[in-house]
């Protein structure tokens, strides 16, 4: 039996034993302080097909740090891994990335969020774990510094020897509505891709109940108080998710962190209007996305394609809206990237075929199921037959000699779809998803095997991890085992 720490908390928390979990109530040391105790109050974990579910409640630093205090071995884990490959990306030090998220993203992260994130600090710090703030704020800026940052500042600094760097193109998605599904109302789902290092540890759920805002649950990573992925649902029945933007290069650092301005989003918006709002504010151009988002309130949905300085929205409440990393507007793709639409041999455009395909298969039948059922596609639209590779919806970088030029993945780079989600009106209307951790297919990744056959990515040995295929589970709000 492994038992990570004894705390005195009046009510039930979490007891991990052997790949199991239960809710006891725990009695603990004297020198536990009494505030700490009462900070965790009411929250609690849960594992189900290797999911971690987490609910968090109250103010942003009670919620920090009952994040940080019921994730901490997770997050030491997570920061171990972004640090090594982030490092190895980009030539630039961990300090580098500290100093950044002090200098560079602290004087913009709103009041509510610093203490959520020093909560965090302090929560995972509290359970023996050795990090601080800086490493937080960093770990959070996944995204934004080292794909967006890092590559501003070497042009800026006419850096000698920067590596080339490339914004990821992360995740299939799509939405429809109207008489495209089955119950004329709206159907939303995602995959997310990244490398496997980083995204195999993709696997929380958040349950998050703030003193300000709105309900929402949401997949994440241990640490980050943002999905980033993205996908989540909140009590205004507002559900968003998203797709990256390939060849996009442009940043503003006196801008507002992408991860403060999708979090804020989720909490507090309870219609597109409100989230285009959000989203725009103080917009720093990191993690630059074609938002997808469905409001099951009005049976709308819609598109809000973000880059720096321009952005656009599509609404409707008959069809569908799909992305697969491939800018829409073709004046923003002029302008704002250097994206080709016209080479059908790249991964964002074949996929983008295969979704315009699929969707209109299954044009007044698209559920939940079917929605699973798309994401796990195995269709190269460009070759015209069955394959597992970088083209395919539920992507198989790991296994293509061409790699994905455009994000500087290199041949077989260990990397593709690392999970799923889906949610249709019944679902989504009580605070619901499904999701399936690993690959949307459900096939295994065996890091131990694919090393032996690739010693190229022999530097992600000692945290590159198996990908286990899982079942599909159903997540909600307030869920306790």
């Amino acid at each position: 039996m492994r038992v990570f720490a004894r705390f005195r908390i009046v009510g039930w928390v979490m007891l991990w034993m052997a790949g199991c979990s239960v809710l006891l109530a725990l009695d603990v040391p004297k020198s536990t302080s009494e505030g700490a105790a009462a900070s965790l109050q009411g929250a609690y974990r849960f594992e189900r097909d290797h999911w971690i579910y987490v609910h968090l409640q109250g103010s942003p630093r009670r919620i920090g740090y009952q994040h940080g205090w019921l994730l901490a071995p997770e997050i030491e884990d997570a920061l171990a891994a972004v640090k090594l490959e982030y490092t190895h990306e980009t030539k630039r030090d961990w300090e580098f990335f500290r100093k950044t998220a002090k200098n560079v993203l602290w004087p913009h992260i709103d009041q509510e969020y610093r203490q959520e994130l020093g909560g965090i600090a302090a929560g995972a710090a509290a359970h023996g774990i050795h990090l601080d703030i800086w490493d937080i704020v960093a770990l959070n800026a996944m995204e934004d510094v080292p794909d967006y940052y890092v590559p501003w500042l070497d042009r800026q600094e006419k850096r000698a020897g920067a590596p080339r760097l490339r914004a990821p193109g992360n995740c299939s998605a799509f939405v429809a509505t109207g008489a495209w599904t089955r119950d004329h109302e709206p159907v939303i789902a995602h995959n997310n891709w990244t490398g496997f290092m980083v995204g195999e540890r993709w696997r929380i759920i958040f349950d998050v109940v703030p003193s300000r805002g709105l309900h929402f649950l949401m997949d994440g990573f241990p640490g980050v108080i943002a999905s980033d992925d993205d996908f989540g649902i909140n009590s205004a029945q507002l559900a968003i998710t998203e797709t990256t933007i390939t060849g996009f290069a442009s940043f503003d650092p006196n801008g507002k962190p992408e991860f403060v301005r999708a979090r804020k989003a989720l909490q507090y918006a309870t219609s597109v209007d409100e989230f285009v709002r959000i989203m725009l504010e103080k917009n720093n151009g990191g993690y630059a996305n074609d938002w997808l988002l469905a409001d099951y309130k009005t049976g709308e949905i819609a598109r809000l394609e973000l880059g720096l300085k321009m952005h656009k929205v599509w609404r409707t409440r008959d069809g569908y809206l799909a992305g697969a990393n491939y800018p829409v507007d073709p004046e923003f793709t002029k302008a704002e990237t250097d994206f080709d639409p016209a080479n059908q041999a790249s991964s964002p455009n074949a996929r983008r075929q295969r979704w315009d395909e699929l969707l209109a298969a299954n044009k007044g039948k698209i559920d939940a199921d079917i929605a699973q059922t798309l994401l796990a596609d195995h269709w190269d639209s460009f070759e015209g037959k069955a394959d597992r590779n970088e083209r395919t919806l539920c992507g198989h970088a790991q296994a293509s000699p061409r790699g994905v030029p455009e994000w500087e993945w290199a041949a077989y780079n260990p990397g593709g779809a690392v999970s799923a989600k889906a949610a249709d009106s019944k679902l989504a209307k009580v605070l619901a998803f499904r999701a399936r951790a690993g690959q949307p297919c459900g096939e295994d990744f065996l890091a131990g095997q694919f090393l032996k056959e690739h010693s190229e990515f022999d530097w992600q040995q000692a945290l590159l991890q198996d990908m286990k295929g899982n079942p599909w589970a159903e997540f909600k709000a307030g869920d306790r085992r």
